[in-house]
C-alpha cells in the first residue's frame, strides 16, 4: 500500500521514500533549519573574528622616534580604537607579523582537520554524536580561548575551535539537506548562510562595545552555549539509517516526522521495508574517502567541486580580511561588506530557481575574477571599497551554490565525506590567504591579482561538472558514478532517497 500523495510532493519527489513519507517541507523540518541555522551565527563569529583580534595597529618606535618603522625594539601602540590586539599584547609587528597569519592559517588548519574528521565520522557512526562532539568542544574551547596567556597556547586552542567548526558546518548542512525534499532544497541551501553573513554583520557590533580582544573573544563564545540543547533535539537522519540498513531505527524516526506533519504513519513499516527489499541488490555500504577517488567519474567530480570550495573559500576570506585592512574606519568596512554579502546570499535564492547550479558557479566565478582584477587599477579609496566587496559577493554567492551543488552531486554513503573533503579544501584556500595579504607589503597590487587567478582557473574547471538540479539525491556509489553518463530521464530510474 501507498502513501496518499500530497501537494507538497512533487511527481519526481515521489520516488524519493523519505520525503514520501515526511512530505517536502513540513514543521519538523522547519525546526530541523531553526536548530542547525543556529551554529552558523558562531561559525561567522570565530571564522571572521581574526580582523578585530589583529587589526591593522599604527605604533611609533620610541627608539627611533618613528612611525611603523621596523626593527623596533620599544613600540608604543596607538591604542585610541582597541584598547588591546593580539599584536599589541604579544607585539605581533616587524619580524613577528607573520605570526597574525599563522594564528589564522592554523585556525583554518583546525577546520581542516574538523571537516574531514567529523564529515567521515558522522558518515559511518550517524550525524547526532560527530555533531554533539564539535559542539561541547566548540563552547568549551571558544570560552576557553579568552583565558589563554600567551600566544602559542591561544594558537592551539583557536585550532580546536576551528575544528569544532569544521565539524558543525559540515554535519549540519548534511542533516539539513537528509530532510529537506527537492523542491525547496535549493532555497533551504541559500537561506543556510544567511545566519553566517548576519553573524558576520555583528561582529563589528560585538567588536565596538568590547575593545580589548579578550572580552571580545568571551563575548563572541558564550551564545554557543545554546547549541547545547542539540542533545535534547537532534537524532540520526531516517536517510542515512535506511541507507546503513538500521531500519527499525529509521521506523522509528520517520513516524515522528510524519506525526509531526500532520502526515499518516500506518503505512510506514511497508513502505520502508518494501524499499529495503528493493535496493538489496544495490549493495549498500558504508562510504569513505577512497570511494570517492575509486572510480573516473567520482574522481572528476570531487576534484573538480572541491577545487571550487578552495577558490571560493580563499577570496571570500582573503578579501573578506583585505577589506578591514583598508583605510577607513575598521567598523563601518566590515559592515558594509558583510551587509553586502547578505544581500549576494538573498539574491541567489531566485537565481538557483532560475539557473542551473554550473551555470551559476562560472558566471560567478568569472565576476569575482574580474573585480579583482580591476582593484589595482583604482588605488585606495571608496571605489576600491565598493569593488572588492563586490568581489566578496560573488565569491560567496559561488559558496551558496556549491554548498548545495556538493550535496546534490554526490550519494548518501558518502555524501558526507565528499562535502567533508570539499570544505577541507576549503579551508586550505582559507589557509592561504592571510599570507597572500601579506604580499600588499611588497606591491600594493599583488594580493588582489593573487586572488583573480584562482576563480579564473576554477570557472574553467567547472565546465567538467554535470548539472544537478531538480536531480533526486542519489544513493548507492554506482548511481554516483554513472551520473552525468546518461540522460537524466535514464537517471531517475534508478534506485533514489
Amino acid at each position: 500500500m501507498k502513501i496518499k500523495d500530497d501537494k507538497t510532493v512533487t511527481a519526481d519527489e515521489r520516488k524519493d521514500v523519505v520525503v514520501r513519507i515526511t512530505g517536502s517541507f513540513g514543521k519538523y523540518q522547519f525546526w530541523i533549519c531553526v536548530l542547525i541555522f543556529m551554529n552558523k551565527f558562531p561559525v561567522a563569529f570565530h571564522q571572521m573574528a581574526i580582523i578585530f583580534l589583529s587589526p591593522k595597529t599604527s605604533y611609533l618606535c620610541t627608539d627611533t622616534n618613528t612611525n611603523n618603522t621596523c626593527p623596533c625594539s620599544n613600540p608604543s601602540y596607538d591604542n585610541t580604537v582597541f584598547t588591546s590586539t593580539m599584536v599589541t599584547e604579544w607585539d605581533l609587528i616587524c619580524g613577528k607579523k607573520w605570526l597574525t597569519s599563522f594564528t589564522q592559517t592554523l585556525f583554518q588548519l583546525g577546520t581542516l582537520v574538523g571537516s574531514i574528521v567529523f564529515g567521515m565520522a558522522s558518515d559511518r557512526f550517524g550525524r547526532r554524536t560527530p555533531l554533539l562532539v564539535a559542539v561541547v568542544l566548540q563552547v568549551t574551547m571558544g570560552i576557553g580561548a579568552a583565558f589563554m596567556p600567551e600566544y602559542w597556547t591561544f594558537t592551539l586552542v583557536r585550532f580546536l575551535i576551528g575544528a569544532s567548526v569544521g565539524g558543525t558546518m559540515v554535519v549540519g548542512f548534511v542533516v539539513v539537506m537528509e530532510y529537506v525534499g527537492t523542491k525547496y532544497r535549493d532555497i533551504v541551501s541559500a537561506l543556510y548562510q544567511v545566519p553566517f553573513n548576519i553573524g558576520h554583520m555583528l561582529l563589528p557590533v560585538f567588536s565596538y562595545f568590547f575593545r580589548d580582544y579578550r572580552t571580545f573573544q568571551l563575548s563572541i563564545s558564550i551564545p554557543t552555549i545554546a547549541l547545547l540543547c542539540y542533545f535534547f533535539f537532534l537524532s540520526n537522519t531516517p536517510r542515512w539509517l535506511i541507507a546503513v540498513k538500521r531500519t527499525e531505527d529509521a521506523i522509528h524516526t520517520l513516524e515522528r516526522v510524519a506525526r509531526v506533519n500532520g502526515r499518516p504513519t500506518e503505512h510506514i513499516r511497508t513502505e520502508v521495508e518494501n524499499f529495503q527489499k528493493a535496493a538489496e541488490n544495490t549493495q549498500l555500504k558504508k562510504g569513505s574517502l577512497v570511494d570517492l577517488v575509486r572510480t573516473p567519474n567520482l574522481r572528476k567530480n570531487i576534484l573538480a567541486m572541491s577545487f571550487n570550495w578552495l577558490t571560493c573559500s580563499y577570496c571570500f576570506y582573503g578579501v573578506s580580511q583585505y577589506v578591514g585592512q583598508l583605510s577607513g574606519n575598521i567598523f563601518l568596512n566590515v559592515a558594509a561588506s558583510a551587509s553586502v554579502t547578505l544581500i549576494g546570499t538573498l539574491f541567489s535564492i531566485p537565481l538557483l530557481k532560475l539557473f542551473g547550479r554550473r551555470t551559476l558557479v562560472i558566471v560567478f566565478n568569472f565576476v569575482c575574477a574580474c573585480c579583482l582584477l580591476i582593484l589595482p587599477i583604482l588605488g585606495e579609496g571608496i571605489g576600491t571599497v565598493i569593488c572588492a566587496s563586490i568581489g566578496v559577493v560573488a565569491s560567496f554567492i559561488v559558496f551558496v551554490v556549491v554548498y548545495l551543488y556538493c550535496s546534490e552531486l554526490f550519494p548518501t554513503v558518502v555524501r558526507n565525506a565528499a562535502v567533508g573533503f570539499s570544505s577541507m579544501m576549503a579551508r586550505v584556500g582559507s589557509m592561504i590567504a592571510p599570507f597572500v595579504i601579506g604580499l600588499g607589503d611588497v606591491a600594493v597590487w599583488l594580493p588582489p591579482l593573487g586572488f583573480a587567478i584562482l576563480p579564473l582557473i576554477a570557472g574553467c574547471t567547472t565546465f567538467l561538472l554535470p548539472e544537478t538540479k531538480n536531480c533526486q539525491l542519489m544513493t548507492t556509489l554506482e548511481e554516483g558514478e554513472n551520473f552525468g553518463k546518461k540522460p537524466a530521464s535514464d537517471q531517475n530510474k534508478s534506485i533514489h532517497m
